[in-house]
């Protein structure tokens, strides 16, 4: 079986196209790996990079983007709807055939030690890579932002995994980690209000919120849905606001049972649901289901069309058309 891992790099830069078409073309000089889809978003001013290949080239390639990044993205001027952490935000690796978890939580920990070395990057891991059961979960390690971490460097608690704890003012700092395949999924509403977004984020993703009980002590109340994570944005370009849902097992909550939750609690809010979309690609599978659920019990129906009515229904192209052959990673590698 061939050796195969997926990587998807987050990088803070969304709106430049000079940078995001540098850091491409960093990752398309790397022998054996395929670059699937570059996607930036104005608003979050961050871009989605996806790239495939055997394990020691994705981890080049991981490299060598993430030092191209260093060197043109300034984190001092940036800003943008989504939480950041640093130039490149995240570095996920993922096995997709032939490797197995703990192959990409090698790479990931190799990726880490070269960036901190080489870069001076401060360089956290999370994930199934995580040493502390804190930094599992991203948004522990990205609590603060890049604005709240110089003072967190100096917290024992948050030292680096990899480097000195010692700020860095352009580049900021690096999470990466090995994780099962995440689909990255936005339901649009009726709206232009970022905090009932976020409301209805609070009440799906599986965390939920904190609240005080009687006495006063803080008590975690869970969202309705396994496996996502969520939160609200706001989309300026398109003057919406979103759910920005991470979908990290979609094969316990897969797309259209998060966007038909959505549905339901902003209909809830007096709101409705417009469309959505899928930022990076998507397992094909995803899609299928989807299709099946809304199609209902209907003979001999093809896996193209299933994929056609889930793509109408979640209403994928509301925003920038979705095209199967470009999004969903089978007919991509």
């Amino acid at each position: 079986m061939t050796k195969l891992v997926e990587c998807v790099p987050n990088f803070s830069e969304g709106r430049d196209q000079k940078v995001i078409d540098a850091i491409a073309e960093s990752i398309k000089q790397v022998n054996n790996v395929k670059l699937l889809s570059v996607e930036p978003d104005k608003d979050y001013n961050r871009c989605v990079v996806t790239f495939v290949g055997n394990p020691d080239s994705v981890r080049e390639a991981a490299f060598q983007s993430t030092k191209t990044a260093a060197g043109l993205i300034d984190m001092t001027k940036h800003k943008g709807e989504h939480p950041r952490l640093g130039a490149t935000d995240v570095v996920p690796f993922i096995p997709i055939s032939g490797v197995s978890m703990q192959d990409c939580v090698r790479l990931a920990n190799e990726f880490g030690k070269r960036v901190a070395d080489e870069l001076h990057i401060p360089m956290y891991l999370y994930e199934e890579a995580a040493r502390i059961p804190e930094r599992q979960n991203l948004s522990n390690i990205r609590k603060g932002e890049y604005e709240g971490l110089a003072e967190k460097l100096k917290d024992p608690a948050w030292r680096p995994d990899y480097g000195a704890p010692d700020f860095n003012s352009k580049s900021g700092a690096t999470v990466t980690g090995a994780r099962v395949f995440l689909i990255a999924y936005n339901v649009n509403l009726t709206t232009n209000n970022k905090d009932l977004a976020h409301e209805i984020a609070l009440r799906i993703r599986e965390s939920g919120r904190n609240i005080k009980d009687s006495s006063g002590k803080s008590v975690k109340v869970p969202g309705s849905l396994k496996s996502v994570k969520a939160m609200g944005v706001m989309l300026e370009r398109f003057d919406i606001a979103q759910v920005s849902i991470n979908l990290t097992n979609f094969n316990v909550t897969p797309p259209h049972v998060a966007f038909e939750e959505v549905k339901r609690e902003a209909q809830k809010l007096g709101l409705n649901v417009t469309g959505s979309e899928v930022v990076g690609l998507i397992p094909k599978e995803a899609l299928v289901i989807a299709g099946k659920f809304y199609v209902g019990n209907v003979p001999n129906v093809k896996e193209e069309q299933y994929i056609a009515r889930a793509v109408e229904v979640l209403g994928l192209s509301q925003l920038e058309r979705f095209d199967p052959k470009k999004k969903i990673i089978e007919y991509m590698i």
